[in-house]
């Protein structure tokens, strides 16, 4: 089979190969040489590697007259006299050297020679370190990941200085073999968690891997649920901080996205922010982000509920207004909460997905045309928008379970139109048993509620001072049933 194609012994031949695989692309560049006699080609691809690189640390010993001492040295003269102490890679298929040159390392041919030479002289365009714009930290440092898995590696590695910081690296994708990194505390991660995330990793079948978010699906199992086991981050300070309680890290070549598992329930309504600031100021703020998470789920379907099935109660003034509104419209209140609903959602996705510089104003312009036109066509009642409007700016606090409230928010307001606030608190229901029933690795989402771990409430939603925090050294391992 072609895999298994070495390499020929005239250089010609191997450049030929090499040109045949990549189908004469454009990018392709070979540099021919003349070392002592011997031919001999530099492969590369343009734009993959750095001119300077190249220049000094392979050509220009390469042709260095005085490196050699006569014409028939063998190919091992090349690493003792010329690369010695490099740490150069060689090999003598055809397939490596080609998923070599695809990284971005150079591809040394030599006439007669029993191997190909690589050399890492990696120099693609990547993004700076920044701060992550989907991360806003008002104390925390203000550096996220980049697109290369070597920078983010390296921000990792700045705050995690540390022997015991292991980087696993595993190749994934059957097309295109793009780099991932198991990263986690040697001394402080279990061991039954560290095996299932390299498994599931390993048996990811995937054809390519467009970014790091691609591997949640790999990672999370059990019964479809509207929550995951497997969260995401910009920031390297946040992936450090979870390192250090057990957990495992994912970084993916090409993604400025890390992954954490698992990843559970209360780390959605914690930041970096929390350990800057006052432990009472903290606890009010996690607090916040809970009763947030409550309003958007639950307050259109309770409103839907509460004016459709059980007006006794709102206050009499109240629900007369209430009334005298909905009048006035042609809709059902359930039928005008789902559309108002719907309409808000599209506004948000347009929002998103616009360039950046007109986004703000598809959402300003969506949210006060379309609400008040709607408002005042007699479309909409103005009860209504303002609940959507409250649910919308509650829904922004903990915008990352954004995906999981959307679908239940819907549910909500149509058992609650159906049945009243019975199917509201059965909803509830269903919703807690669905939350119970994602884990990874034997590690409960509800954790570490249920099961209940004493010590880890210190910093569950009330957080603890930094003094008692730095000797309790909690497991995420610790944290499972039994």
């Amino acid at each position: 089979m072609e895999r298994h194609i070495l390499l020929f012994d005239r250089t010609e031949d191997n450049v030929r190969e090499i040109r045949r695989r990549f189908a004469e692309s454009f990018d392709l560049t070979v540099r021919e040489l003349t070392v002592c006699g011997r031919p001999a080609a530099a492969v590369t691809l343009d734009g993959m590697c750095s001119d300077e690189k190249i220049a000094e640390t392979v050509l220009k010993p390469l042709t260095s007259v005085f490196a050699f001492e006569t014409p028939d040295f063998p190919e091992e003269e090349i690493e003792a006299k010329v690369y010695k102490g490099m740490g150069l890679q060689k090999s003598c298929v055809f397939d490596e050297l080609c998923a070599a040159l695809v990284t971005g390392s150079l591809v040394l041919f030599l006439e007669n020679a029993a191997f190909a030479y690589i050399f890492g002289v990696q120099g693609y365009p990547k993004k700076s370190v920044e701060e992550p714009e989907a991360e806003q930290d008002e104390r925390s440092a203000a550096e996220g990941f980049t697109d290369t898995l070597r920078d983010n590696a390296a921000l990792l590695r700045r705050r995690l200085q540390t022997p015991e910081l292991i980087l696993e690296k595993l190749e994934i994708g059957e097309t295109a073999h793009t780099s991932v990194v198991i990263c986690y505390l040697a001394d402080r991660t279990d061991r039954q968690l560290l095996d299932e995330a390299r498994r599931r990793l390993q048996n990811a079948k995937a054809d390519t891997l467009p970014g790091a978010v691609s591997l949640r699906p790999f990672l999370d199992s059990g019964p479809p649920s509207l929550f995951s086991a497997t969260g995401f981050t910009q920031r390297p300070d946040k992936l450090a901080a979870k390192l250090t309680e057990g957990r495992i890290g994912v970084l993916v070549d090409g993604s400025s996205f890390a992954l954490i598992v698992p990843f559970l329930l209360t780390d959605h309504f914690q930041t970096q922010d929390d350990y800057a600031s006052n432990v009472f100021y903290s606890f009010f703020i996690r607090l916040l982000r809970v009763v947030s998470f409550m309003i958007s789920t639950t307050l259109p379907g309770l409103f839907v509920a509460a004016c459709t099935f059980h007006p006794e109660v709102l206050p009499p003034g109240i629900m007369a207004d209430i009334a005298a509104a909905e009048a006035r419209t042609p809709f059902s209140m359930v039928t005008e909460a789902l559309l108002i609903h719907l309409v808000y959602e599209i506004v948000r996705e347009a929002g998103l997905r616009m360039p950046r510089a007109v986004g703000h104003a598809v959402s300003i312009v969506g949210a006060l045309a379309v609400g008040n036109a709607a408002v005042e066509a007699g479309l909409i009642a103005a009860p209504m928008l303002l609940i959507v409007a409250f649910t919308a700016v509650s829904s922004a606090v903990v915008s990352k379970l954004h995906e999981s409230v959307a679908p239940i928010r819907f549910a909500l307001i149509a058992v609650g139109g159906l049945s009243g606030f019975f199917g509201i608190f059965l909803g509830i229901g269903l919703l807690l048993t669905d939350i119970t029933t994602v884990s990874f690795a034997g590690i409960p989402f509800s954790a570490p509620f249920s099961p209940f771990v004493g010590r880890a409430q210190r910093d569950a939603f009330y957080r603890s001072n930094t003094k008692k925090l730095g000797k309790i050294r909690q497991k995420i391992g610790e944290m499972r049933f039994g």
